[in-house]
């Protein structure tokens, strides 16, 4: 059984709850949530949002993102996955 972590989107405060155990963006759609994406692979950047707190990994060699990025909290939705509960900028 994989975890299951609560997020939250600034500033609207819609939340929901994410499967450890698939990308934030198909936790989201599950939950009715639509939220801006294209491929849905992490080349496209469509769904790039800011990460405010919490913690994502990725299962893909390198996703669409420059270290830079990265270091500054962005993340592609639709290849990251929760790994606590988390607050992202929409």
């Amino acid at each position: 059984m994989t975890a299951v972590h609560r997020i939250r989107i600034e500033p609207s405060g819609i939340a929901f709850e994410a499967d450890a155990g698939l990308p934030l963006l198909m936790s989201a759609e599950s939950a009715g949530i639509v939220l801006t994406s294209s491929c849905r692979s992490g080349t496209c950047r469509a769904c790039i949002r800011q990460l405010v707190s919490g913690r994502v990994s990725y299962r893909i060699e390198w996703p669409g993102l420059l270290a830079e990025e990265k270091a500054e909290g962005w993340i592609l939705p639709c290849v990251a996955y929760p790994e606590a509960a988390l607050v992202i900028a929409g």
